[in-house]
């Protein structure tokens, strides 16, 4: 696919395990030519973690995409208006997003960007990675997947034996999926088997 011309937007939630997986994906939707418009939760633009600082990780996002991080409410509103984004991926989908999603609360940048997005019926693509995946979490990942306009990155069990419920994504098909999603069809497998931890 030419991705010259495209704005995908590309949205970090508080999954800090999985950011060093996602970053090298928004590197190649940069070197494939898109235009990656960076959003953040307040999680990923205030929390430091184990994994990394929260300045390290907004630096990261700037310097691959050339743009300002849409870190407020108020800069994600205009996402509808403006009809900004041909595809908008979030990545890492926390579980606590993902239910946010599926139950129509928009209380952070990422999740007013993907209810804008939703307004204007272009494809919103989920690359999940929560631990209650298989738990509480499963209904609302159900929801999601007969929702009209999102997909879903491939994803499977992570962990069986040490983490049962928990569900990751492949971020390595997170291009593969947006692509998919700009023909109108789910990538699949959707269900796939992870390397084991």
């Amino acid at each position: 696919m030419n991705w010259q011309g495209i704005k995908v937007g590309f949205a970090l939630t508080g999954s800090h395990c999985t950011y060093d997986e996602v970053m090298p994906q928004i590197q190649r939707f940069v070197d494939a030519g898109a235009d990656v418009i960076p959003i953040a939760s307040h999680t990923v633009m205030s929390t430091d973690t184990k994994f990394g600082e929260s300045a390290q990780w907004q630096k990261r996002l700037r310097d691959i995409t050339g743009h300002g991080i849409i870190a407020s409410i108020v800069d994600a509103e205009p996402l509808g208006p403006s009809k900004l984004l041909d595809v908008m991926v979030i990545a890492p989908c926390t579980g606590n997003t993902t239910s946010k999603l599926a139950n129509a609360i928009t209380d952070s940048p990422v999740l007013m960007a993907a209810k804008a997005q939703m307004r204007n019926q272009r494809p919103l693509v989920l690359a999940i990675s929560t631990n209650d995946g298989l738990g509480l979490n499963m209904a609302n990942i159900a929801k999601l997947i007969f929702a009209k306009h999102i997909y879903f990155v491939p994803f499977g069990q992570d962990n069986p034996f040490a983490k049962p419920n928990s569900l990751v994504s492949r971020m390595d098909l997170i291009m593969e999926t947006c692509e998919a999603a700009l023909q109108g069809r789910q990538l699949q497998p959707v269900l796939v088997e992870r390397t084991r931890a």
